[in-house]
C-alpha cells in the first residue's frame, strides 16, 4: 500500500517508509492510499482474541510489508507491559456510559499504546526501506507523549531521542517523570513557551534542508514519535475495535449496533484514530470531540473557521492545551476530497495568518461526522467532584472535560447509544488538581498530594508514582524557544 502525504508533493512505497520518515519531505502527513476494510468474518474471529491480537489484525491491514509473526510477537510484548497485557480495559459505569481506561502502561498515559510498539515498528521499518543511519527522533511534548516515547525507546539500538516540553506547560509528575528518565540515548529539554513553541520548533527542523544536510554528514536522520509519524497514529486504530469487541462479549451491544466515542482532544491524533477505525468499518455513530479552555477544535466544529489567532490558557488538563492541532490536517485532507493542493493552501494560511476556513459543503460533512464542545476550568473541576460522588469513580482532568462533553452531547442531541469515552491518563498524574476538585484544597507537593488522594478515595497510588520518589532528576536544561537547533547539535555531538 502506496502512502501520500496531505500536500501531495511526496509519496512512499509501503508503510514501512512512511514511519521511517516520520513527516513526509514536502512538510505535510502521510495518509494511506486507501483505507482497509475490516470484514464480517474477521469481526467475528476478534470476539475471541485478546489484545495483542486484536491490535495485529488491524495493524497488518496497513503493515502489509510487516511480517505478520513477527509483528505479533512485537505487539505481544508491548503490551505484556500493561497491566493484565490489555491496553484498553473497559469499564461500566452506568447505562450506555462506559470508560475505556488507556491508562495502564508504563507511563500512565494512553500515549504508551502506541509508544511501546512503535520502536519495534521504527527500527523495522527502517531496515525494510534499507535505511542504515542512525535515527534521531525528536519529540514536541505536552506532557505525556514525551515520557511515553522515552520509556519505549531508551536503550534502543542505533536510535536516540530527544524531547522538547514547555517548562510550565506541564504537570510537576510529568516533568518529574520525563527529567528523571534513564537511559544512555536520552535527551530532555525545556523551553521557555507553550507546546504551540515546541511543535513548531520540531516541524522547522524537520522542513530545513540545511539542518537535515548536516545531520545526514553525520550518518543521522530524523524521525518523529509524535502522532504526525503515521506509525503512532497506526496503533491506537486498534483500540477502537477492542472497545467493540468487549462490548460485544459482555452483551451491552449485538453486533452491528453503533456506539459513541468521546475523546478528550489536543493534538487530535486519538480522535483521527478513531475516524479512521469508522472508515474501516467499525460502527460508530459519532466522535465526539471534547476540548478545555483552548477550544480553538470546537469554535472550529462550529463555524468551520480554524483561529489559532487566541489567548492560550494553561489549565489543568495540559496535555490539550494546544492551539495548533496537527492531525487535524489529515481530516482536512479527507473533508476536501483528498484535495492536497487545497490542503497545503490552508496549511501555508494557518501558517502565515494564523487561520483558515473550509467550505459549507465540508463543514456539513464534518457535523455528520463529530460533534464538538469543551469544558472550562470549573466545569472540569467540578465533574472530577460529582462524578467520584455519584460514581465512586475518579476521573483525571482530561477525562473529567470528555465526561462533561458527553453529557453536553447527550443533552443536545438526544442520542443516547451506548458511548465510550476515552480515558487518557491517570488521576495520579496530576493528583494535586484532582484532589483540589474533590477537597478545595491539596498540598503543593505532588507525591503528598498523591497520598493525601489514595486516602481519599482508596485508589492505590500506582508503583510507577511511588519509583519516582528515589530517582534522581537528570535533566534540567531550560532553553529559549529559538534555540532548539543547538540544542539538538549539542545532543548528537555528544
Amino acid at each position: 500500500m502506496k502512502f501520500i502525504s496531505t500536500r501531495g508533493k511526496s509519496e512512499v512505497s509501503c508503510s514501512a517508509m512512511a514511519i521511517a520518515k516520520g513527516l513526509a519531505e514536502d512538510g505535510g502527513l502521510f495518509v494511506p492510499e486507501i483505507f482497509p476494510q475490516v470484514s464480517k468474518e474477521e469481526f467475528e474471529t476478534m470476539l475471541n482474541m485478546d489484545y495483542a491480537e486484536r491490535a495485529c489484525l488491524v495493524l497488518k491491514k496497513y503493515l502489509e510489508e510487516y511480517d505478520e509473526q513477527e509483528l505479533l510477537s512485537a505487539c505481544k510484548n508491548a503490551y505484556s507491559k500493561f497491566e493484565d497485557s490489555d491496553a484498553a480495559p473497559i469499564v461500566k459505569i452506568d447505562e450506555n456510559l462506559f470508560i475505556m481506561e488507556l491508562f495502564h502502561g508504563p507511563t500512565l498515559a494512553f500515549k504508551d499504546v502506541a509508544l511501546t510498539l512503535l520502536p519495534y515498528l521504527l527500527r523495522k521499518g527502517c531496515d525494510i526501506s534499507g535505511i542504515k543511519e542512525e535515527v534521531l527522533i525528536l519529540v514536541a511534548t505536552s506532557g505525556d507523549t514525551g515520557k511515553a516515547a522515552l520509556e519505549g525507546f531508551k536503550d534502543a539500538d542505533g536510535i536516540k531521542i530527544m524531547v522538547f516540553f514547555p517548562s510550565e506547560g506541564v504537570s510537576d509528575m510529568q516533568k518529574t517523570q520525563m527529567c528523571t528518565q534513564e537511559g544512555n540515548n536520552v535527551n530532555v529539554v525545556a523551553v521557555n513557551g507553550n507546546f504551540d513553541d515546541c511543535q513548531t520548533a520540531v516541524k522547522n527542523i524537520f522542513s530545513s534542508k540545511e539542518f537535515n544536510d548536516s545531520l545526514k554528514e553525520k550518518n543521522v536522520i530524523l524521525s518523529s514519535a509524535n502522532s504526525m509519524n503515521f506509525g503512532r497514529l497506526v496503533p491506537q486504530i486498534c483500540y477502537y475495535f477492542s472497545a467493540y469487541c468487549d462490548l460485544v462479549n459482555s452483551q451491552e451491544i449485538s453486533m452491528g449496533d453503533k456506539v459513541n466515542f468521546v475523546v478528550p482532544t489536543g493534538n487530535f491524533g486519538n480522535i483521527l484514530a478513531g475516524y479512521y477505525a469508522k472508515q474501516m468499518g467499525l460502527p460508530i455513530d459519532k466522535l465526539v470531540c471534547a476540548s478545555n479552555s483552548n477550544n480553538v477544535l470546537s469554535e472550529f466544529f462550529a463555524s468551520g473557521t480554524y483561529d489559532a489567532n487566541r489567548e492560550f490558557f494553561k489549565t489543568i488538563s495540559p496535555s490539550m492545551d494546544i492551539l495548533i492541532s496537527s492531525n487535524l490536517e489529515r481530516l482536512i485532507f479527507e473533508l476536501s476530497g483528498r484535495d492536497a493542493s487545497l490542503t497545503e493552501v490552508r496549511m501555508l494560511e494557518l501558517k502565515k495568518c494564523g487561520k483558515y476556513s473550509i467550505s459549507e459543503k465540508e463543514k456539513s460533512v464534518l457535523n455528520a461526522e463529530f460533534f464538538a464542545n469543551y469544558a472550562d476550568e470549573m466545569t472540569c473541576k467540578q465533574t472530577i467532584q460529582e462524578f467520584f460522588e455519584e460514581f465512586g469513580y475518579v476521573l483525571d482532568p482530561h477525562t473529567a472535560v470528555a465526561v462533561d462533553v458527553r453529557n453536553c452531547f447527550v443533552d443536545y442531541s438526544g442520542n443516547n447509544k451506548p458511548t465510550v469515552v476515552l480515558s487518557t491518563a491517570s488521576p495520579y498524574k496530576f493528583a494535586h488538581d484532582v484532589l483540589f476538585s474533590l477537597k478545595g484544597k491539596a498540598p503543593n507537593d505532588a507525591f503528598v498530594a498523591s497520598d493525601k488522594l489514595a486516602l481519599e478515595t482508596a485508589l492505590p497510588v500506582p508503583e510507577q508514582i511511588l519509583s519516582l520518589k528515589s530517582k534522581e532528576r537528570r535533566f534540567t536544561r531550560v532553553i529559549e524557544k529559538g534555540e532548539t537547533f543547538n540544542a539538538v547539535l549539542d545532543f548528537i555531538a555528544k
